[in-house]
């Protein structure tokens, strides 16, 4: 039972590492680095280039006013706009901003990405569709939660 159960688990593991191409990898990160990068230099195509149509971001903010926790979504259209007019004067973020990538899980068609940038956390699920892979969802927070009101 315990060889059955081994040979299982490297054939499992096996399966698991083969679900990917290093240009997979490559195309992941890429796509993570334009969501950042298009809002440091104001670049709505390239924020559009990486951004699947029905993306959807969010994030947990406290109202004061009504002592309650609220979730705030984006969508593409808003994503696309925000890379646009964020920093158009180019006081948002430092001379050599933050854009550290982590790569938590990738399989054949998702993948699970953590981008640390300067004052927020992103976690993002990217899909592979139509052989390019984009961004479907972002839960992000600020380093310092207590912007989160």
């Amino acid at each position: 039972m315990k060889k059955h159960f081994l040979l299982f688990t490297i054939a499992f593991c096996f399966v698991q590492l083969q679900a990917q191409t290093a240009q997979d990898t490559l195309d992941i990160k890429r796509v993570a680095l334009a969501y950042i990068e298009a809002q440091h230099t104001p670049n709505p195509k390239l924020m559009e280039s990486a951004l699947h149509p029905r993306l959807v971001k969010r994030s947990v903010f406290r109202s004061k006013a009504a002592q309650k926790d609220y979730i705030s979504e984006y969508f593409t259209e808003n994503m696309v706009i925000l890379a646009e007019t964020y920093n158009a004067k180019g006081d948002k973020f430092p001379k050599n901003p933050r854009k550290e990538i982590k790569l938590l899980d990738i399989s054949a068609r998702t993948a699970s990405v953590k981008l640390l940038a300067d004052a927020w956390i992103d976690y993002m699920h990217i899909v592979k569709t139509n052989g390019e892979w984009k961004i479907i969802n972002v839960l992000w927070q600020y380093n310092d939660v207590t912007q989160h009101e």
